[in-house]
């Protein structure tokens, strides 16, 4: 059976950057970043001060008040970005097959915050007190479960916990899903919320996070002084469509999912495999799924980049290795040093700076970039972002657990 093209129609974000697309767009390509002391909690008893929060934000201008209420913070982002995303495509419901949608949605830790708050009340007052609606709005699922309900979408709606990978799993899960037959529509994506206390002190403990107090020497991937990475919040959902189905209703396209590759290290729970055997297989694959697409063909990579010293020394081997010599002359940046590491929403918002960058023929830079690293010696577009057109753009992630995913993108020419 001849594979069905998938298209991206729809998108719509709330991120360190922005409280929608255009908005983030416009951000990316000023080169600003989204790191700033924590203002969630009070971190002053704490090593690492910085974060990549979402900013005065308020969830009611797009959420009923009482519904609202009783979300986590990582649905009301997911809910709130699908709502977008579904304006942006301009889908009429009245005119579409509700069994032939679904939904994808990622989150890493899911509620993790109403866990925190609930267990410090109920340590106090008894756990037969505990909230209700903890269960149902902390579980990483839902915000998934409240995206379908919210947009009337009857088909497949699951979630992907794959760590850092998550989002790219969703975009790439919801590809084959549409391209194999199964669905005409599907939104998916990633949304997180994890600048919490227990959860910044854990991946302090793990010596994960960047514990400086400077946010512009703070996310600097590639650089050789990079230290950790900074925890982002936010979510970025992409609705994905069959081509015959977008064409007939006269939709507009961002770009073109042409490819998938999903691997596993087998190394390590949280270290990546060093020489990035896992990851460079992973954007083989996606290269291979594409139809044999050639690595000189592709003109930009969005790099996993979380500013750890391991990762991005490996995730530039394994670039090296799928690449060969055209790896020097790729454009590989990675937007984190601007919106931190959003987790299981890390690969959705980088999906979707990917599908503008072929859109607008424009690509991000890695901001803050100063001192060169020998270990990672490509072009990662330093501080600058540039106008270029490129026919195809590639997108890593690479979670704990040795998850990899990586997306292909080509650009819309129809």
């Amino acid at each position: 059976m001849e594979k069905r093209r998938v298209l991206i129609t729809g998108l719509g974000t709330i991120n360190p950057l922005g409280h929608n697309t255009a908005d983030t767009w416009k951000a990316v390509r000023a080169g600003q970043c989204g790191i700033a002391p924590i203002t969630h909690y009070d971190a002053s008893a704490q090593k690492v001060h910085l974060a990549a929060e979402v900013k005065d934000w308020d969830p009611t201008c797009v959420l009923d008040k009482k519904e609202a209420r009783h979300m986590s913070r990582y649905i009301q982002l997911a809910v709130a970005t699908a709502k977008e995303t579904l304006a942006d495509s301009g889908l009429d419901m009245e005119r579409t097959d509700p069994t032939r949608c679904g939904v994808i949605i990622s989150s890493g830790v899911g509620g993790i915050a109403l866990t925190e708050s609930e267990q410090t009340k109920c340590l106090e007052k008894g756990f037969d007190r505990a909230n209700p609606y903890y269960i149902p709005v902390s579980i990483a699922n839902m915000g998934a479960g409240y995206v379908a309900i919210h947009a009337g979408f009857q088909g497949m709606c699951t979630c992907p916990v794959t760590a850092c990978a998550g989002g790219s799993n969703a975009v790439g899960d919801a590809f084959r899903y549409i391209r194999d037959g199964y669905a005409e529509v599907m939104l998916c994506g990633g949304s997180e919320a994890a600048i919490t206390p227990l959860s910044m002190g854990g991946f302090t403990t793990m010596r994960a996070l960047h514990v400086g107090d400077d946010p512009q020497r703070a996310s600097i991937p590639f650089d050789a002084q990079r230290s950790g990475f900074v925890m982002g919040e936010g979510a970025a959902v992409l609705m994905l469509e069959e081509y015959e189905h977008a064409m007939a209703r006269g939709a507009k396209v961002y770009a073109e999912v042409v490819g998938y590759g999903v691997t596993c290290d087998a190394y390590h729970i949280t270290a990546p495999a060093p020489d990035g055997a896992g990851g460079a297989r992973a954007m083989a694959q996606a290269l291979a799924d594409a139809g044999d697409v050639k690595p000189e063909q592709v003109g930009y990579i969005n790099a996993h980049g979380t500013s750890t010293p391991l990762n991005d020394k490996g995730e530039t081997t394994a670039i090296k290795t799928v690449f060969g010599a055209h790896a020097y002359k790729l454009a590989v940046s990675s937007t984190k040093s601007m919106t931190g590491h959003m987790l299981g929403a890390a690969g959705a918002i980088e999906a979707l700076v990917c599908a503008l960058a072929l859109k607008e023929g424009y690509l991000p830079a890695t901001i803050n970039y100063q001192q060169p690293d020998p270990d990672c010696d490509l072009d990662y577009i330093p501080n600058q972002g540039r106008e270029a057109q490129v026919e195809y753009a590639l997108s890593n992630s690479l979670g704990f657990g040795g998850h990899n995913a990586c997306l292909l993108f080509k650009r819309w020419e129809g």
